[in-house]
């Protein structure tokens, strides 16, 4: 007996320690909690006001088990028919769909009501499955991530863009803003009434830098989204650097601003902004055929002012509105960003992360749908570029019939319901009409036309294009005390949207410019 007694103590002390299944990655539970979704149904057939209140917070695929994830959507179904949710009604309901076996039968719907006595902490028990189901998503993303990163095909972009795709999935579909009572609102609204009649300025948002524009937007306002469209060549790209350079150098409130342009680089739109800046040719800086006074005149009026402008330039090509949005919300937190132009809309990509692709006209409803939210999101003004058709030309040539309607924005009618304002620029020399009808000279108008304005009047605002130095003035100013010629020099240079004098500069692959040691780094 001594000698058993000894083997089996020796046996004992060389077995090997057991192991926690606990501590394995791939043994781990799913974060759960079963019994406070057995509460929350139970409570909802005790209480008639009790789905009301979950209905906001949780959706049917939140739940764990099974059982209770088809419970829950046959209540759910209840209340689309207007019908009271209880144990009669939901066993009903579950048989009509046969699915009352699967749940566990009448017996386990019936259990539910004993887990609870009454709704009064219904809302709190949902927030812990919601918190448990977030959990869970973020498991199942993560090793998605995981397993796409091991992929040796797979492009680093790319992946970011997926990743952020699918976290923003998460945030925006199930940790949604709750609603205001009024009360509040109105206390916000007062301060801001009584913000404004103290300021001795008009101008409550982004100023635009032209007084007449001003005095009917009262600049560029928080969560608004601008459209500004004409036909290619017209000036858009250079009006919309004007805004830009107008609101990082305004005196009073300077403001950083990101520009997103997916047509031109970065060094061409830097150029344009030094000519309109230091008032030299556009033509002349693209070429550097610049005298050494103009070098002087360059440096001094144009890069020292620039260098330090909080103007931030992305010129990544065929960019998508995962990736916009991504971009933005580190601009945000990074710089606090409080104006965002892309130039322009229809070069926008609306396909995600998924893969999926829709017809062209349903893209770019997502993609205006997106930047409306967006604006929302961050509380900035939001200025989209956009094309307008053809339909512009072939309205014949009389004076006024070329102005854009709004039936002319391009490829989608849903930008003009997403946006809060529409811009039209319109410039009679574009069609070579030199005179108005009235005989005024027509040379370097733009005629800026508010088609759509939410929050105010509808204008048409006049402006003198400069093109040749990227610039526009006010109608009433006087062009040759602005750019310092005397009046028998000035010849303007084509130096429109069309950009035949500019130097082209090509990127290349956004890898190359990577520095780990930059904080402007992609990643």
């Amino acid at each position: 007996m001594d000698n058993l007694s000894n083997f089996n103590k020796d046996r004992k002390q060389k077995r090997k320690p057991s192991i926690d299944l606990g501590t394995m990655v791939y043994g781990k539970v799913p974060p759960q909690a079963k019994d406070l979704e057995e509460a929350v149904l139970g409570a909802i057939m005790l209480e008639k006001n009790a789905f009301d209140v979950v209905i906001e917070i949780l959706k049917s695929e939140c739940f764990y088990v099974d059982a209770n994830q088809r419970i829950f959507q046959a209540m759910k179904s209840l209340a689309d028919k207007s019908q009271p949710i209880d144990i009669l009604t939901v066993v009903e309901e579950l048989r009509s769909k046969s699915e009352l076996e699967m749940v566990g039968g009448a017996y386990y719907v019936t259990r539910l009501t004993n887990m609870v006595v009454s709704s009064a902490h219904v809302e709190a028990h949902s927030r812990i499955i919601l918190q448990k189901f977030i959990q869970r998503e973020l498991i199942r993303i993560s090793g998605e991530i995981i397993a796409d990163a091991y992929e040796d095909a797979a492009d680093v972009f790319d992946l970011l863009d997926s990743a952020e795709g699918k976290l923003f999935k998460i945030t925006n579909n199930h940790l949604r803003k709750d609603y205001n009572p009024i009360d509040a609102v109105l206390i916000k609204t007062i301060q801001r009434i009584e913000d404004m009649r103290h300021r001795n300025e008009d101008i409550t948002g982004v100023p635009s830098g032209f007084a007449p524009l001003d005095k009917v937007t009262y600049g560029w306002q928080n969560t608004d989204l601008i459209i500004l469209a004409a036909r290619p060549a017209v000036g858009k790209t250079a009006f919309a650097l004007n805004l830009a350079r107008n609101a990082v150098m305004s005196a009073t409130k300077p403001t950083p601003v990101a520009f997103f342009s997916l047509e031109m680089s970065a060094s061409q739109l830097v150029q344009r902004v030094l000519s309109a800046e230091s008032e030299i040719w556009l033509e002349k800086i693209a070429r550097g055929k610049l005298e050494e006074h103009e070098m002087k005149q360059l440096y001094a009026r144009g890069i020292q002012r620039l260098a330090q402008a909080p103007l931030f330039i992305d010129d990544t090509a065929a960019l998508n509105i995962f990736e916009l949005r991504a971009k933005c919300r580190r601009l945000k937190n990074k710089h606090n960003i409080g104006m965002i132009i892309i130039d322009y809309l229809q070069l926008m990509s609306g396909t995600g992360a998924d893969g999926k692709t829709t017809n062209r006209e349903q893209e770019i409803s997502n993609i205006s749908r997106n930047l409306k939210g967006l604006a929302k999101e961050l509380s900035v003004p939001i200025i989209a570029l956009s094309q307008l058709s053809r339909a512009v030309e072939q309205r014949g040539s009389k004076e006024g019939s070329r102005v854009p309607q709004l039936s002319d924005l391009r490829e989608s009618g849903a930008i003009e319901q997403d946006a809060d304002m529409v811009m039209f620029l319109y410039r009679p020399d574009y069609y070579d009409i030199t005179q108005s009808a009235e005989g005024e000279n027509t040379k370097g108008l733009t005629e800026v036309k508010i088609a759509k304005h939410r929050n105010g009047s509808l204008e048409t605002v006049k402006l003198k294009a400069l093109l040749h130095i990227q610039k526009f003035i006010d109608w009433d100013d006087d062009p040759y005390q602005s750019i310092g010629l005397p009046a028998g020099d000035w010849k303007p240079v084509d130096a429109g949207d069309g950009n035949g004098a500019s130097l082209s500069i090509q990127v290349g692959s956004r890898m190359n410019n990577m520095n780990m040691d930059d904080d402007d780094a992609p990643f």
